[in-house]
Formats: C-alpha cells, structure tokens, sequence
C-alpha cells in the first residue's frame, strides 16, 4: 500500500508503492529531491502513507508498502536502501547512509594522502593454502581439511583501513565482506579476515608467515578469503574491486535495510541493460482532459478535514484516524447535514470499536453502511445517543442491529410505571444513602431503557419521583 521511499541528500527522493495482497508493486509514487534530514525524510513518508490512506483504496500495516530511501551526500552518490519496511526505521537508517558516504569520502581523501589513487592502486593475490594447514584458526582450518582453498590478497599502503569506521559500529572492512558474501556467495561468516584486526583469527605467527610469503609491508593490509576454487577466486577478485573503488568515492549500489539501523550491500544498481524491460517501456502521454477529470473526483486532503475536526472540538487522539478513515464522508454529512453531535459521531467511528475489541468482539461488521443505519436512527430519535454504543455492541455480537433500532420508544406512562417499579424493588434492599439508591436504581433503569430514552431524561423523572 502506501509507505514510502525516498532520496535524501542535500538532495531527497521518495517512493510510495501500493501492493495488492500478493505484494506486487501497484504504484509507486515518487517525490522530487526536496528532503534535507533525516526526520524530514520520515515526515514525508507519513505524509504520503496517510494520504493514499485517505483515498480508501488501500490498505496500512507492515508489509501492506515498502519504502526504497534514496540518499546522498554533497560529493557522494545517490544509493538505494531498498524495501524498508516501516517508516520509523528511516531517521536512524538515512543518517547511517549520510555517515556512510561521508566516511567514504575521508576515506578516499585518506588513501590519496598516502598516494593510492585509482592510477597508483596496486593489490596482488596469491594462495596460501599450504601455508595455514596448521592454523588453529577454526574456519580455515575446517574449510582447508574440507579440500577448499585460501587465497590471499595484500593491499599496497591499506594498513589499517579496513578498520576504518563507515557506519555507526560498522568499518570498512564490512563493505569488503558485503560483497565477497553476495558476489562470490561466500555467505558463513566470517567470510574474510585481515591482518588490521588479528585477533581471535590467526596467530601471530601465521599472520608473519603469510606477510612474509606475499611480500607484504608493514604498511600494506593482507585479506583472507577462503572457498572453493572459483569462489575463492571471485571473493579474492572483489576484495580487490572494492579496495580499489574506495580510491574513487561511493560505488552505486542498492543496499539493504537492517535491523539495527545500518544497511549492507545487496546488488550493483543497473545500468543500461535493465533487468526488466517493461521499466525501459516510453512513457505514455496523459492528456489535461483526463488530469481535470480525475481532479475533479479527488477528495479533500486529509489535512484539511483535520483542521475542521480541531474546530469541532474533536479529541485529539481522534482526529489523526478519522482523516484517513472511510468514514469521512458520513462524518461530514452526520455533522453538516444532519446536525448531529461530531463528538459522538467522531468517537462512535474511531473509539468506539476499539472499545468492543477489548471485549474480544469482532468489528467486521462496523462499516460505512451499517453506521449510516445507526446514525440515521439516532437522527430520527429511533435511539438516543446513549443508544449508538449498545447498538454498535449489538451488531459485533450478531451481525445485525434492526430488531434494537426499530423498537418502540416506551411511552412516558410506561417509564414512570417502570421507575415506579424499580423504586419498590430497590426500596427492599436496605441501601443505607440517598445518593446510593439514586446510583442503583438509574444502574437498573439504563440497563432497561438504554438507547431508547435519555439518561437525563431517566435520572430528571426518577429524582421527581423519590421527592414526591
């Protein structure tokens, strides 16, 4: 359905897909680049959500939309964090990309420092197999007695790097692992190890026995990569293509929404050879007859009614769900047309049934047509409007509620016969207070003559009552 997917940056785009049940994309709405935080990326994505919301059209929930959040920094690149899945994730999940990009680029500023630039990387890989067959360093030692192979690859003037921090409690030698693990499907981690970070990897020894045999500097990194022979090859060969996209900034991708607000490497973004053709398809021409048609069956904006709905006096918790629910229409015409109170129909539609699911009772059967029969009794005083609660409580237990609308209001001889009557009845029970007496007998009246005649009304004749 509807969240949201945006672009940041100096710059910010976003998309809203609308799904069907299957999760196919429906529409994807897309903002130009106009968000500038992290916080107004989110703010924009709940604008959005509760828009197409308030068409009626769709539906809300995780995993109803999915939201791809483009973001980029001044000197970075645009890169997509696809498919995340509810917008509070977006502030902390957009500010990591931000920091990411930005260590990204101190990063390339760094390496040009030592005079590693894309002209002057140099990396080499050789295999070290026979060199490690004693490790006690457990996935080398299991992967070497499984038949499989250690390459190893030293990066000229690295040393340190990849300890270099990209997101928060993430380094740079995750990117590096990102892709051994989708591009060479090494996917047991750990995938890589290095000589920035030794411990709880290889000994000392064995780290000075590979340096030695790759010819290694102190200022250089060695990375392990370990596999079969073609993964061991192609992980060996994107250690290298990633060190030596650092020399030249933030490499386009799309990358992965995690859980813990960072983000990982999921695939190179396309070039010209798309995947899909259909998204190669030349655009459509739509006509303006067609733009003022469709204009011209739009709802109001959801923030419009809200601001009607703060005139009214509707309680704030209200105000939000009833903008963007289907009973917008019969709000406005209960309120304009039919004069009834916008309190109670305001809490009839969104507080009332929460009511009822706290008595496990399902709310199915509350809908635009079974409200418009109840308001509708209300305004022909078939019910009061102590009436409309019990009313709806009747529809959620048995699915209809007309036998209770169209019954007869009772007489107002037949009220006082019947106050009269619970009078006598509470009379016999000793209760010790005025005050007591009135609270029980109205307790049994309501529980008679609810929704049919007025609270007020009850209480008014039974006072008059007791003091006759």
């Amino acid at each position: 359905e509807e969240d949201a997917c945006r672009e940041v940056s100096d710059v910010g785009h976003r998309r809203v897909y609308v799904t069907d049940r299957l999760g196919m994309p429906l529409i994807e709405s897309v903002t130009g680049p106009e968000m500038k935080t992290p916080t107004e990326v989110a703010e924009v994505g709940e604008i959005l959500r509760r828009l197409v919301r308030s068409t009626g059209k769709v539906r809300t929930g995780i995993g109803a939309g999915r939201q791809d959040v483009n973001v980029s920094v001044t000197g970075g690149t645009r890169i997509e964090i696809k498919g995340v899945p509810r917008i509070p994730r977006i502030p902390l999940l957009t500010y990591n990309e931000a920091m990411r990009q930005w260590n990204l680029l101190r990063l390339r500023k760094e390496l040009h420092h030592r005079g590693v630039t894309p002209e002057t990387f140099q990396a080499k890989t050789e295999d070290v197999t026979r060199l490690l067959r004693k490790t006690r360093f457990e996935p080398i030692r299991r992967a070497i007695s499984e038949g499989k192979l250690v390459k190893c690859v030293v990066l000229t003037k690295f040393k340190g790097l990849l300890r270099w921090q990209t997101q928060t409690d993430t380094y740079f030698s995750r990117e590096i692992s990102d892709r051994v693990r989708v591009i060479a499907c090494l996917t047991t981690l750990p995938n890589i190890v290095h000589s920035d970070s030794p411990s709880e990897t290889l000994s000392t020894a064995d780290w000075q026995a590979v340096k030695k045999a790759t010819g290694a500097s102190d200022e250089d990194t060695v990375v392990l990569v370990w596999g079969d022979l073609i993964d061991a090859d192609t992980g060996a060969k994107e250690i290298t293509i990633r060190a030596k996209e650092a020399t030249i900034g933030i490499p386009s991708e799309t990358r992965q929404a995690l859980r813990d607000g960072t983000n990982g490497f999921e695939r190179i973004l396309p070039g010209p050879d798309r995947m899909y053709p259909d998204t190669d398809l030349p655009p459509k021409r739509i006509m303006q007859e067609r733009l003022d048609q469709i204009r011209k069956g739009m709802p109001k904006y959801y923030w419009t009614h809200e601001a009607w709905y703060h005139t009214l006096g509707i309680p704030q918790d209200t105000i939000r769900p009833l903008a963007i629910s289907p009973f917008v229409t019969l709000f406005e015409t209960a309120a304009k047309e039919w004069k009834l109170d916008p309190v109670l129909v305001a809490m009839a539609f969104i507080q009332y049934p929460k009511r009822l699911k706290r008595k496990m009772l399902p709310v199915n059967a509350i809908n635009v047509d079974s409200m418009t029969t109840i308001l509708t009794a209300l305004r022909d005083g078939k019910i009061t409007r102590e009436g409309v609660l019990p009313a709806m409580e009747l529809l959620a237990r048995n699915g209809v509620v007309d036998q209770f609308l169209t019954a007869p209001i009772p007489p107002s001889q037949g009220v006082q016969a019947f106050i009269a009557q619970i009078i006598e009845d509470v009379s016999k029970k000793n209760i010790p207070t005025r005050e007591q007496v009135v609270r029980t007998a109205m307790h049994l009246l309501m529980k008679k003559l609810r929704g049919k005649v007025a609270g007020a009304e009850v209480e008014n004749m039974l006072q008059t009552r007791l003091e006759g």
